[in-house]
């Protein structure tokens, strides 16, 4: 019984490796299509890389896909990973998603990340949720709300958005 999982863990572990290949010549081909298809494979070691990869080469335009990723995927960790992707781009547009993931997702882990990419993207829009999550009943969610909410009130006084403050946004 332990050879035959083995060999079926083997079996994942080369399928993975061969998309990860796959997934690097495809980065470098910037094909964002291929990542998208990629943010519903059942492994969500692919699913992880695919939503870093596909922000990195869509940009703005990766935003609802990732948000779709944020709200809908069944692993906290993918989530997690969406929602750091989003604070890392810093478009408003992804506000929203982040908000709501701070105030209902059920993983304090995501919650957590949602909160310091409000403060990455250093908008007053993300304010609100911020401010409810300092009651989070988690203490990393609420510590993180602080840290993310000192970054807001900074780039309020400064008026700039800048590296600076991105990665001193939590």
């Amino acid at each position: 019984m332990g050879e035959v999982f083995h060999n079926q863990r083997n079996q994942g572990e080369s399928g993975r490796m061969h998309i990860l290949q796959e997934m690097e010549r495809q980065f470098n081909l910037r094909d964002s299509n291929y990542f998208l298809n990629l943010l519903t494979n059942d492994d969500k070691v692919v699913r992880t890389r695919a939503i870093c990869i596909l922000a990195e080469i869509a940009g703005e335009n990766s935003i609802e896909h990732i948000t779709k990723v944020l709200k809908n995927d069944l692993d906290p960790l993918v989530r997690h990973e969406a929602a750091f992707s989003l604070g890392q781009l810093g478009f408003s547009g992804a506000i929203s998603a982040l908000s709501s993931a701070v105030k209902s997702d059920q993983s304090f882990f995501v919650r957590h990340e949602a909160a310091i990419a409000l403060g990455v993207i250093g908008s007053e829009e993300g304010r609100e949720a911020l401010n409810e999550a300092l009651e989070d009943k988690s203490e990393e969610v609420r510590e993180s709300a602080k840290i993310a909410l000192a970054n807001i009130d900074y780039v309020s006084i400064t008026n700039r958005t800048n590296k600076f403050s991105k990665m001193t946004g939590g």
